[in-house]
């Protein structure tokens, strides 16, 4: 390794290489997965998120099945990238979590994060007592197996319950060691403050979704080009306790954002 390559590695926020969710190139997937991976590659991913190809068939990821674990494993590595994560919908693991957390451990992953726990758009407490219940017993079978499970933050977790988050609630109803938070950044658009979040809640989180976000536009933007104060975000990371983190925009602004990663030092 060159001393300038030694130096980009250095210089990614927390030290942690560069990461991607392939969510935004589902589409691309469906028709050339190992093209779609080396085309993030070279853009200068070495992490990638992958999504369940049970849960997100419809969204281009079905066709994973057809890969055996080891040979999926091989073929990102071949490609030269890692994946330790995957999104996985709450539903398929309602129906048979025991054969996704196989297919996770066939793969190697590390963390089994679901998007939502998919509550009602109005929930009661009891609603959010009942989720939590839920996912704390997922997160129990998932830790025998050795795989951390997460939650996202869309739809129900962005409601409210009696004039409190229901976000908020989650972070006081599940268990810390069973489930960890992955926040997903562009939610500054409803007032979810990703550093205030980290800070708030130490150790709580170990994964985050980066959109930037421009508060002139209300657009979605490049990471850097944007109106966050990335350096506070990253910097609340350690204590929110990241170990990864994962872009996740359309491909042209997940390209875009790269140069200032690699620039970041936290």
């Amino acid at each position: 390794m060159g001393v300038a390559a030694a130096g980009i590695l250095r210089a990614n926020p927390l030290g942690m290489p560069i990461g991607c969710q392939t969510y935004p190139v589902g589409r691309m997937i469906a028709k050339d997965f190992p093209g779609t991976i080396k085309v993030l590659a070279d853009a200068g991913f070495e992490r990638i998120e992958l999504c369940s190809p049970v849960g997100y068939a419809d969204s281009g990821f079905g066709g994973l099945a057809k890969y055996k674990g080891p040979e999926l494993r091989g073929m990102l590595g071949d490609l030269g990238v890692k994946c330790e994560s995957s999104h996985f919908d709450i539903g398929e693991l309602r129906k048979d979590q025991a054969g996704r957390i196989a297919w996770a451990k066939d793969l190697g992953l590390t963390q089994m994060i679901v998007p939502s726990l998919d509550g009602p758009r109005n929930p009661t407490m009891d609603d959010v007592k009942r989720a939590a219940d839920e996912y704390n017993k997922m997160g129990e079978q998932a830790a025998k197996a050795g795989i951390q499970q997460g939650l996202h933050n869309e739809g129900f977790e962005l409601s409210m319950v009696d004039g409190k988050r229901t976000y908020d609630l989650l972070l006081e109803l599940l268990d810390p060691k069973l489930v960890k938070f992955q926040f997903q950044v562009s939610t500054i658009s409803k007032g979810y403050d990703a550093a205030e979040y980290f800070t708030k809640y130490p150790g709580r989180f170990f994964s985050m979704h980066v959109q930037g976000w421009s508060s002139a536009t209300q657009k979605t933007m490049a990471v850097g080009q944007d109106t966050l104060d990335w350096p506070r975000i990253f910097t609340a990371a350690k204590t929110g306790g990241l170990k990864n983190y994962f872009v996740e925009m359309n491909l042209d602004l997940m390209k875009a954002s790269v140069p200032y990663l690699r620039k970041l030092q936290v």
